[in-house]
């Protein structure tokens, strides 16, 4: 279970935003670090009659004094503790604290003072009652049937055309091709029987366009011009023919949405009724999920434009951190998922300048939302128990499935408590939020 580390963190004011936080690092903890430092140190210890990493923590101790061990014991739990003593003292840091140790005695309680910098105060707006328009759940016959409609268009196959039929957009077509520039063939110009299905892309602009309206037996002429930044540089801007023979043409068949088609694609129901009422009660609960999640970020959204934040500027320490952590946060989410960032810049078409412009464009309001709910959470005294803590801690557990002792040691309870102090501001003002119907959009009223 969670462990709530007792710091006797007290902040004290200094001129402008800067301050001192004094807080106590526990014997418990103390002895903590030190094994830890032990544990780090021993197979670099060398004690004549001991083989290096076999000689034992009191021994050590005796011979060498805990004193020697501090610094990499201090330097093993104070993130933690420093974590929760910014939590206890119910305050905001940007940047990098100055930590100083003032007494750490044997024995202990360690104690500890540092120099922060705080983020600007936030005056709240209207932060419970605000209005917020919320869409209907209710699902209409007109999205079911879109529904049925995708559904079909996804068990559509590809069937001959009938005799006499002209290619569409959609289509597939059969060809032979041999493409000449300048009235010689060139390397990867020519193939046979190859299926391509108009309107793809998968050809040079234009060369597909060229083909819709013919039929099957007809010979064409393509006449394109490859683009300037082709791959191929010898290419590249150059004026083509390519000589198509069309061999085969093929139309999509789509399905009729009858009682057969809905035992095909769902072998639970017996009709297309039974297919259409699922399909119902699925779309509405889909809407109701994203009409819920929207309606909790406009909230939120809302609070946040409301508030002021002291000096209309946000400090570029907060906007750095919160760049750095929501970049890492995206490479690991990568990671997880087995994808390295050269891959997914290949699959999206990014390059790393963009991807950064694009996490910093929402870094602004990120950081507004987040001192925003903390003011929140400071003015309805949200704070979590030891019970909510270890709770929280179950849920992640079975969330990731993972060990609750992986979670612990991932999560200080400082930034557990900082967390659910967040969610708790966010379900005030969503708990609070007074749902009303959107406007009417200027074309609705004119029907």
């Amino acid at each position: 279970m969670v462990d709530i580390i007792k710091t006797n963190a007290e902040f004290k004011a200094g001129k402008g935003n800067k301050g001192t936080l004094t807080f106590e690092i526990p014997a418990d903890q103390i002895n903590s670090g030190i094994d830890q430092a032990f544990n780090k140190q021993k197979d670099q210890i060398n004690i004549p009659g001991f083989r290096k990493g076999h000689v034992s923590k009191e021994l050590f101790l005796a011979r060498f004094g805990e004193e020697v061990l501090y610094e990499d014991a201090l330097n093993a739990i104070l993130p933690n503790i420093y974590d929760q003593a910014v939590n206890d003292a119910d305050i905001t840091v940007v940047g990098r604290p100055q930590i100083v140790p003032d007494d750490l005695k044997k024995g202990g309680p360690w104690k500890i003072h540092a120099d922060v910098t705080l983020a600007p105060a936030v005056k709240l707006g209207t932060y419970k009652g605000v209005e917020v328009e919320k869409e209907s759940d209710e699902v209409s016959d007109e999205e079911v049937q879109a529904e049925l409609e995708r559904q079909a268009k996804a068990e559509a196959e590809l069937v001959p055309a009938d005799d006499g039929q002209a290619a569409e957009n959609g289509d597939t077509v059969v060809i032979d091709f041999d493409g000449s520039v300048d009235g010689k063939h060139f390397d990867g110009g020519k193939a046979q029987n190859f299926s391509l299905s108009l309107g793809s892309g998968q050809f040079i602009p234009g060369f597909e366009d060229q083909l819709v309206g013919h039929k099957a037996g007809d010979d064409v002429q393509v006449k394109v011009k490859f683009p300037s930044e082709y791959q191929a540089k010898e290419l590249a801007g150059k004026d083509a023919i390519f000589d198509v023979k069309i061999h085969e043409l093929k139309k999509l068949q789509t399905p009729a949405i009858d009682d057969d088609f809905a035992k095909d694609v769902d072998d639970s129901v017996a009709s297309l009724a039974e297919l259409k009422a699922k399909t119902k009660e699925r779309l509405g609960k889909s809407k109701s999920e994203k009409n819920k999640e929207a309606f909790e970020d406009a909230a939120v959204q809302k609070v946040v434009d409301e508030a002021k934040v002291e000096g209309d500027k946000l400090p570029d320490e907060l906007i750095k951190d919160d760049i750095d952590r929501q970049t890492q946060n995206f490479f690991n989410n990568l990671a997880s998922q087995g994808i390295n960032l050269e891959t997914y810049f290949r699959i999206t078409g990014q390059n790393q300048e963009q991807l950064n412009q694009q996490i910093a464009k929402e870094s602004p309001n990120r950081v507004k939302t987040n001192l925003v709910l903390e003011e929140v959470a400071r003015a309805e005294k949200i704070n979590p128990s030891k019970e909510d803590l270890d709770k929280e801690v179950k849920e992640l557990a079975a969330e990731y499935k993972i060990n609750e002792s992986q979670v612990e040691s991932s999560l200080s309870a400082g930034l557990l408590s900082h967390d659910l102090k967040i969610q708790r501001a966010v379900d005030v003002i969503v708990k609070n939020a007074k749902a009303v119907a959107p406007a009417k959009k200027e074309s609705e009223d004119k029907k």
